[in-house]
């Protein structure tokens, strides 16, 4: 079994509340749940306004495959035009039996 996840660090320019965010954070993982077989969640920093942190995973019997829906799941946010920007991207790949 492999598990590939990433973390992913927004910037909301402009958001001033968290009714603002949540609208960013559920358009955000509606769209990659429609296009992409991954879970994603908001993980942290959910009372700051200006901060949206989300997770990814992807579980596969391939560390290749892991890694591809990772990846384009990834240059899919980036290339989709949301009110916010991405400022940190980090990611790791477990593997068990």
């Amino acid at each position: 079994m492999h598990l590939a996840t990433c973390r992913i660090v927004f910037h909301l320019h402009g958001n001033n509340s968290l009714k603002g965010k949540r609208q960013v954070a559920h358009s955000l993982i509606a769209r990659v749940k429609k296009e992409f077989n991954v879970s994603i969640a908001e993980v942290d920093t959910q009372d700051l306004h200006q901060t949206l942190i989300i997770g990814i995973a992807c579980v596969s019997n391939n560390s290749r495959h892991a890694n591809e829906i990772i990846d384009n799941t990834l240059r899919y946010v980036q290339r989709i035009h949301l009110d916010a920007e991405v400022v940190n991207v980090s990611r790791e790949h477990f593997y068990g039996d």
